[in-house]
């Protein structure tokens, strides 16, 4: 396995798109542009409470539809950019089918993305926010979680991230990144 590409060491929040129709199957969405469910747009609706208010220098989200109106829910408008590097691994014979117990992250499935390719496209998207903006809001998918911590640790294991559920993901150290809840600053920062 290569290394994993650089990303520039600055913190982000990101936030997850909310519940899809295939996340409410329990199936694998990968690149399906898939609609959000009424609870993923209740859960968007929620996000707002936390994300919504904020004067965000820069919001990017991937184009696919169930990330887009998340991002339009939460922000109560339209995010600033659509960047494709953000979208999800391509999933190939795997998308729209019943998750299994263990993903095979670091292989590459037929007619899909490579793990190596999914991250460097990732880390440019994110590298391009991060050049642009102090701390740029991100709305996308679950695998940029894995992805940081493949970069992280050498392994994209762990728990997914929650829907709809906003993350802050700041540098620690020189190597090591920090994922934990956002927390919304109080007005006077703002």
């Amino acid at each position: 396995m290569p290394q994993p590409p650089a990303l520039i060491r600055r913190p982000f929040v990101f936030l997850r798109h909310g519940e899809s129709t295939r996340n409410q199957e329990r199936r694998i969405g990968g690149q399906q542009d898939v609609a959000l469910t009424e609870r993923g747009r209740e859960e968007a609706r929620l996000a707002h409470a936390l994300v919504g208010d904020i004067d965000w220098s820069l919001t990017v989200t991937s184009p696919l539809v169930r990330a887009r109106e998340t991002a339009e829910i939460a922000l109560g408008r339209a995010p600033d950019r659509l960047d494709a590097r953000l979208m999800e691994r391509h999933w190939g014979e795997f998308e729209g089918q019943p998750i299994p117990a263990r993903l095979p992250y670091l292989d590459t499935p037929v007619g899909g993305e490579s793990w190596a390719a999914f991250v460097a496209r990732l880390v440019a998207g994110l590298n391009d926010a991060l050049n642009e903006a102090e701390r740029p809001l991100i709305v996308g998918h679950s695998g940029l979680v894995r992805a940081l911590r493949w970069i992280a640790t050498g392994s994209p294991e762990g728990p997914r991230s929650s829907n709809a559920v906003a993350l802050l993901i700041a540098p620690e150290g020189r190597e090591r990144w920090d994922i934990r809840p956002f927390t919304a600053p109080d007005a006077s920062t703002r």
